[in-house]
């Protein structure tokens, strides 16, 4: 019982243990729990934001993958954007013009383009613009039409300035052509076939259809005075009379161009004045400054361009009260500057009735409008003269200018008509005389329908018709009377020789005061003196003043070997001047020739070839380092006169092997070149790229003769070129070719041709044969002096019938009388 006693009191205690442990197993399972729990949930968290995670970073790569798709997209479509504007850019036409509505008053408001009333008026304009273009066979290629101005004018309704866009590629720009483009335009517009007017409608505008101007333009122009170019733009308006208003305009870096948009009163007419204005020299290609008779650059619409820096005063006037003034400059380099005025001016009747007095001589005179202003085209003037008695007439004073009757070839410079007869006139270097043989005298001049001229001024007067000169007198062939004292005397009085013409001079009788009067005669090869006297002492050294060498001052004169040796004999330095010019190491002056003959490469180290587009078209001649002297006439026409076209050929005989190539720089041709007659046939050319001294052994300047030079007749000379070898002969010999010439009596080539000017001289052979021809032109006729064995540039090719016909000898500009000309340009040949 015991045992069993005392196994009870163990149980409980067992039990005990058991129990504690169940408790603490139980604990352990429900920290366990409770962990596996929390770990259940750790995980579960964890997968989550790793689910999230993976989620947030597919999301990351979508964004990121959006991103890069939008900036390729942009790069894309900016690219693309850029190179269509760029090809449609590339490929665009501009056309620029005007026309007049006479349905639409002017308001003031017009002149502010972010007004409603301007924007109003340029929307419904555009609109009916687009209409017309998108209608037309150009439809395609048609962009947009924008207006750039309107303005009042002196015409009424309203002037609309516009721009046309289209985008043609280049293979079809041909069939683009102002013309084309305008007709379009007139086409549109319904006219009235009864009342004859030719304000039609334009879908409702009431369009002047003689108003429309229309020509090319440029993108500068367009993207400027569209707003989206340069700042430079001045829209100045003037409302009081004759009050100058400033115009200057300064800078000295980077790309200049500048627009003034005059606009005066409803009315009136604007006068532009140019007081200076430095630029770059350059044929307008970089520098000009040029006047519009618009407010928009439009070629039709040109007044006048400067392309050369002056400080002359020079001024213009419109023919409405309009003007655009633009000042480009592509590089500066230096200070350009403009510095000029504008006015407001009544407009002027050109042309009144004139009673002249009864004695003879000038008594008044008669003028261009807005004297002494170039005056505008369009303008039209009329005089009606009468004098007292029948047996006078009016005799007209041309300063440098003349007329001469009209050829079918038109006026450049104006026409006139006289009592029916129509005439061209011209402008010159000296003055002329113009009569008519009636008492009673009607003249109406009309000026050139593109430029303004310059002022022109003619006095007039009466004179006996019976005896248009006084007793004693010679009557010139530019109507100058001189004294016939002065006939056949060796001396030039009329200014186109004809006072020489015809004479048969005796060797006269020398004496101290003829040799004294006339200093040219010494040494010049011909026995002008009954005894030889002027060319006695030509090779021994005497003294200065026994007149054997003659400075070019007239101050001394020396032994005729002290040219070029070194040493200053002439206070003016004349015996050293031009010295390296006119040497070769040939002597031509011995190898006759008949028709022509192949020359010696470097025989003559002046010739020059000016090619066209790559095409030899000229000749020339080098005169110094960066300028060449040729013929006007191988420039005329606006293709021909751009310089960028033409490259010259120096120190060649083999066409295609020349030793010095370079383009042109300037081209300056004769202001007073008549393209009907070849006077003045002369012109400048300057070298874009100066030939180097390491050349010299094949390029040479010929020496330019001065203003005193002679030839005389019979005197041997040497034309050479590329030319034709025959008349009927297309083709041009590759070596450069020579042919012996002598010059031909002034008298007996005028009685061949006609009127032979003091400008011109002929060359060549009586019989035929030795000749010029075409593809000389502007080439050198070379004449060596008999003293110091210089070259001289004696003529120039200019024209001539057929070529080496018999009695027809070429005709040659005589380069000594442009001496002065050549100087005010190239002042270092002298």
């Amino acid at each position: 019982m015991d045992e069993q006693t005392s196994d009870k009191p163990a149980k409980p205690e067992d039990e005990l243990s058991v129990s504690n442990v169940s408790v603490q197993t139980a604990d352990l399972e429900e920290k366990w729990e409770r962990f596996a729990r929390k770990l259940s949930r750790t995980s579960k968290s964890k997968r989550k934001a790793k689910r999230n995670k993976s989620i947030w970073n597919f999301q990351n790569k979508i964004i990121l993958f959006t991103v890069v798709l939008f900036i390729i997209g942009v790069i894309i479509w900016t690219l693309l954007w850029l190179f269509i504007v760029q090809a449609e850019n590339k490929d665009a036409l501009y056309f620029v013009g005007l026309f007049r509505v006479a349905n639409i008053e002017f308001l003031p408001e017009y002149r502010h383009k972010e007004s409603r009333e301007f924007l109003s008026v340029a929307q419904n304009v555009q609109q009916v613009m687009n209409l017309v273009y998108t209608k037309s066979t150009f439809s395609k290629f048609y962009k947009q039409s924008i207006v750039s101005d309107v303005s009042n004018n002196n015409n009424g309704g309203l002037l609309v300035h516009f721009w046309i866009v289209f985008v043609v590629p280049q293979a079809k720009g041909q069939v683009f052509c102002e013309d084309c483009i305008a007709a379009i335009l007139k086409d549109s517009i319904q006219t009235s076939i009864t009342n004859r007017t030719s304000v039609g409608s334009l879908q409702g505008l009431a369009v002047d259809m003689d108003s429309i101007v229309l020509s090319v333009g440029l993108r500068s122009d367009y993207s400027s005075t569209t707003g989206a170019g340069t700042n430079c733009i001045y829209d100045l308006h003037a409302d009081q009379l004759h009050q100058h208003f400033p115009l200057d305009i300064s800078t000295t870096s980077g790309r200049m161009i500048c627009y003034f948009k005059l606009i005066a009163l409803v009315g009136y007419l604007i006068r532009l004045s140019v007081a200076s204005i430095h630029i770059e020299a350059d044929n307008c290609i970089t520098d000009s400054l040029t006047i519009y008779d618009s407010l928009m650059p439009i070629k039709n619409k040109i007044l006048y361009r400067i392309c050369e820096p002056t400080n002359a005063f020079l001024s213009f006037v419109s023919t409405n009260n309009l003007m655009l003034v633009t000042l480009k400059s592509t590089q500066v380099r230096k200070v350009k500057e403009f510095h000029g005025y504008f006015e407001v001016i009544p407009q002027e009747k050109c042309g009144k009735a004139i009673l002249a007095l009864g004695s003879t001589g000038f008594e008044g005179r008669i003028m261009s409008p807005y004297y002494p202003s170039y005056y505008p085209p369009k303008c039209i003037c009329t005089w009606t003269f009468q004098t007292h008695q029948k047996t006078l007439g009016i005799a007209l004073r041309f300063h440098n200018y003349t007329i001469s009757e009209k050829s079918i070839k038109g006026c450049e410079h104006g026409w006139w008509k006289i009592n029916e007869h129509m005439y061209c006139g011209y402008y010159i270097d000296h003055q002329t005389i113009f009569r008519v043989a009636s008492f009673m005298v009607n003249i109406e001049f009309q000026c050139s329908s593109k430029l303004s001229e310059q002022p022109l001024l003619v006095e007039y007067g009466s004179y006996n018709i019976s005896q248009p000169c006084p007793l004693g007198s010679f009557e010139c062939h530019t109507g100058l009377c001189i004294q016939r004292s002065r006939r056949c005397d060796g001396i030039n009085d009329c200014f186109d020789e004809s006072d020489e013409l015809f004479c048969d001079v005796p060797k006269q009788s020398c004496n101290t005061s003829s040799l004294t009067q006339h200093p040219s005669i010494f040494c010049d090869g011909i026995n002008d003196c009954e005894d030889g006297q002027d060319e006695q002492y030509c090779t021994e050294s005497i003294p200065c003043t026994n007149n054997t060498f003659k400075c070019s001052n007239n101050i001394c004169f020396r032994k005729q070997n002290a040219r070029c040796d070194g040493i200053i004999d002439c206070l003016d330095r004349s015996d050293e001047s031009n010295c390296s010019c006119g040497s070769t190491k040939y002597n031509s002056g011995h190898h006759r020739i008949v028709g022509g003959s192949e020359t010696q490469e470097g025989e003559w180290p002046w010739q020059v070839s000016l090619r066209f587009a790559g095409v030899a078209y000229c000749g020339a001649s080098v005169i110094s380092k960066e300028w060449l002297l040729s013929a006007a006439h191988c420039f005329q026409g606006n293709r021909l006169s751009d310089p960028r076209i033409w490259t010259a050929h120096l120190g060649m005989r083999t066409q295609g092997k020349a030793k010095f190539v370079s383009t042109l720089r300037r081209i300056i041709v004769h202001e007073y070149y008549n393209s009907r007659n070849y006077d003045y046939d002369v012109a400048l050319l300057q070298l874009s790229t100066p030939w180097l001294d390491t050349m010299r052994w094949l390029i040479q300047p010929i020496c330019v003769p001065p203003t005193t030079h002679r030839v005389h007749t019979g005197e041997k000379c040497w034309v050479t070129g590329w030319g034709q070898r025959q008349e009927a002969d297309d083709e041009a010999p590759a070596v450069l070719q020579k042919a012996e010439v002598e010059i031909i009596d002034q008298t007996l080539c005028h009685s061949t041709y006609g009127i032979i000017t003091a400008r011109m001289l002929c060359a060549g052979m009586m019989s035929g044969k030795r000749d010029s021809c075409k593809g000389d032109s502007g080439g050198p006729l070379s004449c060596r002096s008999k003293g110091d064995g210089k070259w001289f540039l004696t003529g120039i090719v200019s024209w001539g019938y057929g070529c080496g016909r018999p009695n027809f000898p070429g005709v040659y500009t005589r380069v000594s009388n442009f001496a002065t000309w050549i100087h005010k340009y190239v002042p270092s040949v002298f």
